[in-house]
């Protein structure tokens, strides 16, 4: 136990440059290898440069459509053989698009890694986005789409993006809109992977059962002879402009017996000082227990809520300080009012010592569960490269949660919330 009064994590069982291998390439590719003598079986993680960030506007949703079919056949595999090769090894291995990356992950057993990743640079560096297949995922993405239209959590979402980002990179949806969708043509998918799909800031992450130094020769016979000079340099975001004043807007959606709320302020980057204060009072706000000072005051005591709760959403540029719910369509008012006054009280003095400890010690606890596999330590891996936190940022954890005061909580709250300064989005009848 330590001063706090919570169980301390044991360091040796940590992560740390003791047992991480960290390897640039030539071509700037960077690989994270972590050894697993526990297991047999390996996760592998990673990103490129290719998020939704380098959309076109007019042909937004681009990139996420890209990472959907680059499984979709090369030109060594159809897509029927690509799936009965990791069928028969056990493995699986997917795609994914965020606002900066395209991401991949997958798993299988050690022995099957060399084909594993034979596989993994196949599809990102040759896929030759077969027509008929195209528009299979066209029709999935454009369904997806329609689904979004009728959902009030999804419209309410997306209405916060837009005020609080503004004429700002985020502002737009990653997975675009209909007619967006509608326009984009296999030679627009073909060019975007000409274009981004490359080398540059590009990691890859390596946990389980495997020696580094195998994982290291096994990564660069796959992926050291890649290049792309066409790749363009990464994006870099800027800051957010905070609102002048409380911005409403609403989304009407016929027939909903309930309106999604989401209101907030722009918050801080992952990688900004003051991050932790930030996430552990959005954790007394509205995530612990009952969803924190939100569930309690707005769902538990006054009723007006089926769901109420903070959040806190981080990225490499500016994130997001929201507070979510649902409520009855003749209830949003006062709805509204209380969360209000609950962000208000919450900027107005400290958190209590007896909120911060349990909270402290709620975080600390967790904290060894998102580690107990090879998928959780590869996905960790891959968040302290993306936001440079540091190879030793596992052992420091503790020590970082254990050091925040009442007092950096509240200066972190009182420097991104503002109760007169909101984006308040709404969607619903």
């Amino acid at each position: 136990m330590n001063r706090q009064g919570y169980s301390s994590l044991n360091p040796e069982s940590l992560p740390g440059p003791h047992d991480i291998s960290r390897t640039a390439l030539k071509n700037g590719i960077t690989l994270l290898v972590r050894p697993n003598i526990n297991t047999l079986s390996v996760s592998i993680a990673g990103y490129l440069q290719a998020g939704s960030l380098y959309d076109p506007l007019k042909k937004l949703g681009l990139a996420d459509f890209t990472t959907s079919t680059l499984m979709r056949g090369t030109k060594k595999q159809t897509f029927q053989e690509i799936y009965n090769s990791l069928e028969s090894m056990g493995a699986s291995l997917g795609t994914s698009c965020g606002a900066h990356t395209a991401g991949f992950g997958g798993k299988s057993l050690a022995d099957d890694l060399n084909s594993l990743l034979e596989i993994l640079a196949d599809v990102l560096q040759e896929p030759v986005f077969p027509e008929a297949h195209i528009e299979r995922v066209r029709s999935q993405l454009l369904t997806g789409l329609d689904i979004r239209e009728q959902d009030t959590s999804e419209m309410a979402s997306m209405g916060f993006d837009q005020i609080t980002y503004a004429g700002h990179p985020y502002e737009n949806p990653g997975d675009g809109f209909i007619e967006t969708i509608t326009a984009i043509k296999v030679e627009d998918l073909v060019n975007f992977h000409k274009t981004h799909y490359g080398p540059l800031e590009m990691v890859i992450v390596i946990v389980g059962a495997v020696d580094p130094d195998n994982a290291l020769k096994l990564v660069e016979e796959k992926f050291e002879g890649w290049t792309n000079p066409k790749q363009p340099a990464v994006i870099q975001v800027p800051d957010a402009k905070r609102l002048e004043k409380t911005i409403r807007k609403h989304h009407t959606i016929d027939e909903k017996s309930q309106t999604d709320i989401v209101l907030g302020v722009v918050g801080p980057p992952r990688n900004a000082a003051d991050f932790y204060p930030a996430l552990l009072g959005n954790s007394i706000l509205g995530q612990f227990g009952m969803m924190g000072r939100i569930g309690e005051s707005v769902r538990k005591k006054a009723g007006l809520a089926y769901y109420a709760y903070s959040s806190l959403t981080s990225s490499i540029g500016p994130g997001s300080w929201s507070v979510s719910a649902g409520v009855d369509p003749k209830n949003v008012d006062l709805a509204l009012e209380l969360i209000t006054e609950e962000i208000r009280t919450f900027v107005d003095g400290p958190v209590t010592s007896e909120e911060l400890k349990d909270n402290q010690s709620n975080f600390i606890g967790k904290w060894p569960l998102t580690l107990e596999s090879n998928g959780g330590v590869a996905g960790a891996l891959l968040s302290i490269e993306r936001h440079q936190l540091g190879l030793d940022y596992f052992k420091r954890y503790e020590e970082m949660v254990s050091a925040i005061t009442p007092d950096q909580i509240l200066k972190a709250a009182r420097k991104y919330l503002d109760p007169d300064r909101l984006a308040i989005s709404t969607a619903g009848s």
